[in-house]
């Protein structure tokens, strides 16, 4: 399956989600990814399979109509909308997600996998207790750098460089022990940012890369995979809460499911977007990525110190990847 065939089935899906009906509740869900984004395959993947249920209609809203992450984050506390999709923000909700923040932590989605089924109870108690609830380990994706100064093979090849980055404490602090000049904005802004110069470039999985139309106005993808991105769909203990049995059920089963979707559907999206990106003019180039873990040291040692249980965290997630 392609690229092309992948942005066509999930427009169906969301036409089909639109136009179902059910006799429970209408739920929102709103999110920052673009159309043609893993984000939105995913999103609509779920809300199929909540409106065959007729348990619920979920409603997908995705490009940030509903706000950025942090304001999502916000307005499901408020009960406007029923779900978001977070994913470097969450180490900002809970310093228990900052582990997700440690660069090659996660080896492959084989090992994630392991850490969604093994370890999943970890994060979904550090979101309740900050009024948030975990429905589904979903995907953001390995990342990889782009911009318009110079191909980054090893970590000073970031020196000065201004990089937009989420609003993440650790991968700020990544960043900078890099050299990098980063800049925290809503994803909603980069576009834009990059093609008037106020930042010189970006790190994203590819399919945030492709889909918000990056290749159009940066010169350089350096594949670093620096860091995977696991993607939740999360409501609040306040939604979560007021909805029947039926729903609940509904939700979450449908939520699990869409989970092995996602990584599918995303592996599938970095082997075809690659060659789409190159297509469009931007020089590619492999990182170093041996250099980049001897420079990452300092944050691993630095998040086992700092955070409560952090170094267990890291210990628990680096086990798993025996053998995946």
């Amino acid at each position: 399956m392609n690229v092309r065939t992948m942005m066509l089935g999930a427009a169906v899906v969301a036409l089909t989600a639109s136009a179902a009906q059910a006799e429970g509740p209408t739920l929102k869900l709103g999110h920052v990814g673009d159309p043609g984004s893993l984000y939105e395959a995913t999103a609509g993947k779920f809300a199929e399979c909540v409106n065959a249920t007729g348990k619920a209609t979920v409603e997908n809203y995705g490009s940030s109509q509903l706000g950025s992450d942090e304001e999502m984050l916000q307005k499901l506390k408020l009960g406007q909308i029923s779900f978001s999709i977070p994913s470097s923000i969450m180490s900002s909700v809970s310093p228990t997600f900052g582990v997700f923040e440690m660069p090659y932590l996660i080896k492959s989605r084989d090992h994630m996998k392991k850490v969604r089924d093994d370890m999943r109870s970890t994060f979904v108690d550090a979101a309740d207790a900050k009024g948030y609830h975990i429905l589904g380990f979903w995907e953001n994706g390995f990342r990889n750098i782009t911009n318009n100064v110079r191909p980054i093979t090893v970590p000073a090849d970031l020196d000065g460089i201004k990089l937009r980055t989420p609003k993440g404490t650790w991968r700020v602090k990544m960043f900078q022990s890099y050299g990098a000049n980063p800049t925290p904005m809503s994803f909603s802004e980069v576009f834009t940012a990059l093609k008037t110069g106020v930042i010189d470039g970006q790190e994203n999985p590819l399919a945030q890369i492709y889909s918000g139309k990056f290749q159009e106005v940066q010169k350089y993808l350096s594949m670093t995979g620096h860091v995977y991105s696991p993607a939740y769909l999360a409501t609040s203990t306040r939604n979560w809460e007021s909805w029947d049995e039926e729903v609940q059920t509904a939700v979450q089963d449908c939520a699990t499911q869409a989970s092995d979707f996602a990584y599918e559907t995303s592996a599938q999206m970095d082997d075809d977007l690659i060659e789409k990106i190159k297509e469009a003019g931007v020089e590619v180039n492999e990182a170093d990525k041996d250099a980049f873990i001897q420079a990452s040291k300092s944050i691993y040692e630095q998040f086992g110190q700092e955070v409560e249980g952090g170094q267990k965290l890291i210990d628990d997630i680096q086990a798993l990847a025996k053998g995946s």
